[in-house]
């Protein structure tokens, strides 16, 4: 009942059909389509209500210092949770050096972690928070040529709050 020829002919079959309606949609996109992508249209004109100058107005910039005073080191934790995967909390090296008791210590002085020349350069200083702060801001910046793949945190709430966290931490 099957044969070869009656094979290829439903094969040819249901490939022109597919044709068919590729075709079908292509022809209907291509007519029916406005432009603009993803429904994004420019308007010709723009009346100016003033509401944008208000909207831009650059926001008030507090000081390290005032906002470390009142960091929340529970919610600081809640922030670990980001670093959790590389750092641990144990006295023990993971994929970075371990953080307890990291305030306030030595830069690069963890034995048996391999730091970057970057850090290593800087092996005279000291985790201050100011430190911390400008580190967890953008690594890379701070230190370039780290290892640290983490990108910052751009929040200077959830800064302070994981600084006053690892603060809390102990050696």
């Amino acid at each position: 009942m099957f044969d070869t020829m009656t094979m290829t002919k439903v094969t040819g079959a249901v490939c022109g059909s597919l044709l068919v309606y590729l075709l079908g949609a292509w022809a209907a996109d291509v007519l029916y389509h406005t432009g603009g992508g993803h429904g994004e249209v420019e308007q010709a004109y723009v009346i100016d209500t003033g509401a944008t100058a208000e909207a831009e107005a650059p926001a008030e910039e507090v000081d390290f210092a005032t906002l470390y005073a009142s960091a929340d080191a529970a919610a600081g934790e809640r922030v670990f949770a980001k670093c959790r995967a590389c750092h641990k909390l144990d006295g023990t090296n993971g994929t970075g050096p371990f953080l307890n008791g990291i305030v306030d210590y030595p830069k690069a002085a963890h034995d048996g972690f391999g730091y970057s020349d970057a850090l290593l350069a800087m092996a005279g200083d000291t985790w201050t928070p100011e430190n911390l702060d400008a580190f967890l801001l953008n690594p890379r910046g701070y230190a370039p040529g780290t290892k640290m793949s983490f990108a910052g945190l751009p929040s200077a709430e959830e800064r302070v709050n994981l600084i006053a966290y690892l603060a809390t931490t102990t050696n």
